[in-house]
């Protein structure tokens, strides 16, 4: 079987393709990446040590993806990733859109051309921010925890469900993850071939730069260890939010299974079965004023400074449940927040 995997010298692309080359060396696997990314071209060796071939190209022009060859599944690790991004910071709001989207169209174009199967790795931040935004939370030791859930709407103390509302406003960013979604599974639906969607929560680890825009634990943490400025945004400054995380290696069983063609078992719910979530869930969670005491026993005391202003999209309590993906795939994530917290400050 030979595998596409693109943005795969970034953190989880080169995750996934070390971890699926080292547990399943049957495959055939090639990567691409445009080496944007900060410290991605320093993966690439190490990788083709693996056996793997790497190319350097753009997800969003045909020419690229053919250099690929053609291959029996797309496993799409490139995006960019920052909820912030084209409201924010260097990318602008057309720039979102044509990676992560018109990307996304062209890889679902090349999929039709060969006859391969397309995996997404999809986010949380494809639900609704209003109803999230809006959550009556209490601070309990230091963490948001709602002070009431609302089945009816995909929220439980398990965390936001796939049942949970995808309406606007999701972000930029959110938006175009969750056109893609649609778009993906409207050409699987229309050309013949097989779509997930993975849908994970903040994925983390070691093999991060320690940049804001890859998720809070390796940024804060990294920033502790270095030394370099931090403060609590939003919220009364207190750093009470909450999200949880998942090892990009915890995937890997999943993709796996996926891959092998396996189909999940049977779900009554009205959501399309090739839609789950995947993360660490509550057991994974914590706010930023707990990953903060966690970085106070291993590096020493440091101030961080607050903020009370929020900043667009902030969300108080973002935790998802990953209790369909235990149900249809028999799958859990293994790597607990204490193990992916000391392997980034390690690195």
């Amino acid at each position: 079987m030979k595998i596409l995997v693109t943005g795969a010298c970034g953190f989880v692309g080169s995750t996934v393709v070390r971890e699926l080359r080292e547990r399943h060396p049957e495959y055939s696997i090639v990567g691409l990446d445009n080496f944007l990314r900060e410290g991605s071209r320093g993966n690439r060796e190490p990788l083709e040590r693996l056996g793997v071939r790497i190319e350097e190209g753009d997800i969003r022009l045909a020419a690229d993806l053919e250099r690929a060859g053609p291959v029996d599944w797309v496993i799409d690790c490139a995006a960019e990733p920052s909820v912030l991004a084209g409201v924010q910071g260097s990318v602008s709001s057309f720039g979102v859109m044509d990676h992560n989207l018109i990307g996304t169209i062209q890889l679902l174009e090349f999929c039709k051309r060969h006859g391969a199967g397309f995996i997404l790795l999809s986010t949380s931040r494809v639900y609704s921010i209003k109803p999230l935004a809006s959550l009556d939370v209490a601070e309990v030791e230091g963490a948001f925890r709602p002070r009431q859930y609302l089945p009816e709407l995909g929220l439980t103390a398990a965390g936001i469900s796939e049942q949970f509302p995808t309406s606007p406003p999701v972000s930029l960013y959110g938006a175009s993850k969750l056109c893609s979604e649609t778009l993906a599974l409207e050409y699987g639906d229309a050309f013949g071939f097989p779509v997930w969607i993975n849908r994970c929560g903040v994925l983390a680890g070691a093999g991060q730069f320690g940049k804001a825009d890859q998720g809070i634990f390796s940024f804060w943490i990294r920033s502790w260890r270095d030394s370099r400025p931090l403060r609590y945004i939003g919220f009364d400054g207190q750093g009470s939010q909450v999200r949880d995380c998942l090892h990009p290696k915890d995937l890997v069983p999943l993709l796996h299974t996926q891959l092998s063609g396996a189909q999940p078992t049977p779900d009554i719910s009205a959501i399309d079965i090739r839609i789950c979530n995947f993360s660490g869930g509550t057991a994974n969670a914590c706010s930023l004023a707990q990953l903060s005491a966690w970085c106070q026993n291993r590096f020493g005391q440091r101030d961080v400074a607050s903020q009370r202003a929020p900043r667009p999209y902030d969300l108080p309590w973002v935790v998802l449940d990953a209790g369909r993906a235990q149900r249809l795939w028999n799958w859990q994530a293994l790597t607990p927040l204490n193990d992916i917290c000391a392997e980034i400050a390690a690195t």
